[in-house]
């Protein structure tokens, strides 16, 4: 699904007003609509005597707003709109529907002092439920004075919320929220959805996400070119490996993982599995020889090979050639456990140098390249790159602060400048491409925040690109399902205890419900 700005959604907007003749007030009739569905649903069809609030604020978000309260009064709920404007401030639409609500009799309240909040705490205090109309897609900075202690009270009395387009306060490029913020049981977004919804911190506000038809004509939608897309399930599935009948191992790919280090062992083994699980024909592992004895007992299903090591008992310069050999015909994953020894981020840097093979990048691998920018853009394979923030901060040169505000912005920058493919992990992952194309990963959970938990998504990364998946849907198909696995243990084991195994022991069933047979 598509992920739009506020400002492509206003042009959207415009183009299906003014080239295919559908008037506004059609637009705001049907975005009212799609919320009223959503209220039905909260009570399970009956809407009789439900007792409602409504605040509206002044743009065409309030006249969503009042058209919510229309068809819920027709329905028999008990409403009362709270107006953060004065009426002669509503314009156009908006105003058109508030001459409607008037008409209608709906009680209404304008909270425009100190004084009308306290009218505004008693009727949260006996309301069922709360639409959220006060600010649209334009809204941004801070909410101030009246609107931000209404915010808080509704917020403070703890009923459910649903938001119109966004939660107010919330922005909706970025998904920045500078002071308070609605927090949303439901959002029940017009159009498509916008990038802000998906993106931390107003992802965490933002509830229940629902997309609501407009009568936006879909040959317009599909006339845009927007480049950035919210995954799914439907997405994922199409673009996963398929497995004939007639197949062989030699069909589904060899990868290489590299990497391992003295009490870093796990991460190569975690690796390795994980792209076993991911339908990869076949993986070899190769690590410091003192540790192969150590990856032969460990991993049953992967082949292994030693390698030079230094003194350290990382692996040595000397190893290149060998790893050269070794990685022909392969897809590499180079970096888990591997250690920032400094000859073995010098093996890093001498390989990527000649790159022989596609390449996932991660961990301490991603550390030897701060500063060798001009490493990736001479390269002739694919790369991937799999930074946390402090690894993307590092690559950069800037701090993890900045990059978490930025997530998007220094994704397809890097992503750019660099030609890779880039995935910034965190929460709503981020696959950047070098052409400009940006996914956003819905699944997952905190509780995949624990130490092996990459290079279980290295793994996967890697087996999908031996497949034959092109670098970037790779990625994406990799991401959405590591944090769909993540998900399935989190929902039978709970989060505080999930550990990067439990991902790849429940990887087969989050592949399961995409794997096609062909």
């Amino acid at each position: 699904m598509w992920l739009v700005t506020a400002e492509e959604m206003r042009v959207l907007d415009q183009t299906a007003i003014n080239e295919y003749g559908i008037p506004v007030v059609v637009l705001m009739e049907n975005a009212g609509l799609a919320v009223v569905n959503i209220v039905r649903n909260h009570f399970a069809g009956n809407l009789k005597q439900k007792r409602i609030l409504i605040l509206a604020g002044k743009g065409n978000n309030g006249g969503d707003g009042l058209v919510v309260a229309r068809h819920l009064v027709n329905s028999g709920s008990d409403v009362k709109v709270f107006l953060l404007c004065k009426p002669e401030e509503l314009q156009g639409d908006a105003a058109i529907n508030w001459k409607a609500v008037k008409q209608m009799n709906i009680p209404y309240q304008l909270i425009l002092s100190e004084r009308d909040l306290n009218v505004a705490r008693v009727g949260l205090m006996y309301s069922e439920l709360v639409i959220d109309a006060i600010f649209g897609t334009g809204f941004k900075g801070a909410v101030q004075g009246l609107a931000a202690k209404l915010i808080n009270l509704v917020n403070e009395a703890g009923k459910p919320v649903v938001a119109v387009d966004l939660p107010s306060g919330a922005e909706a490029n970025t998904g920045a929220v500078r002071g308070t913020c609605i927090k949303a049981t439901y959002t029940v977004t017009f159009g498509l959805p916008k990038i802000g919804l998906v993106m931390e911190p107003a992802a965490r506000y933002t509830g229940d996400l629902t997309v609501g038809e407009i009568s936006i004509p879909q040959k317009l939608m599909q006339k845009q070119n927007y480049t950035r897309c919210l995954l799914d399930k439907d997405w994922c599935r199409k673009r996963i490996p398929k497995r004939g009948i007639d197949t062989h191992k030699g069909d589904y790919g060899h990868v290489l993982v590299v990497g391992g280090s003295p009490g870093m062992t796990g991460a190569v083994a975690l690796a390795a599995t994980a792209a076993v699980r991911s339908g990869a024909g076949l993986v070899t592992v190769a690590v410091p020889q003192s540790m192969n004895n150590i990856m032969e007992i460990k991993i049953t299903e992967a082949m292994s090979q030693p390698l030079p090591e230094t003194v350290d008992g990382t692996l040595a310069l000397s190893a290149l050639n060998l790893l050269d050999n070794l990685a022909a015909q392969k897809t590499v994953v180079f970096g888990p456990g591997l250690s920032r020894q400094k000859e073995t981020q010098d093996l890093v840097r001498a390989f990527v140098a000649n790159l022989p093979s596609p390449v996932v990048l991660d961990a301490d691998a991603l550390f030897a390249l701060a500063g060798c920018r001009d490493l990736l853009k001479k390269k002739s394979c694919p790369v991937v790159l799999t930074p946390h923030p402090g690894e993307m901060a590092h690559l950069v040169g800037c701090s993890t602060k900045d990059v978490q505000s930025r997530r998007m912005e220094v994704a397809e920058q890097v992503a750019r400048e660099w030609h890779v493919v880039l995935v910034l992990k965190g929460a709503k992952t981020i696959i950047a491409t070098p052409d400009g194309r940006l996914f956003v990963n819905p699944t997952g959970n905190p509780g995949m925040a624990t130490g092996g938990s990459g290079d279980v998504l290295a793994g996967i990364i890697g087996a999908f690109m031996a497949q034959g998946l092109k670098p970037e849907n790779a990625a994406a198909v990799a991401v959405y399902l590591h944090g769909l696995a993540g998900d399935e243990a989190a929902r039978v084991k709970g989060m505080m205890s999930l550990a990067a195994g439990d991902l790849i022991e429940y990887l087969p069933i989050a592949l399961k419900e995409l794997e096609t047979i062909s």
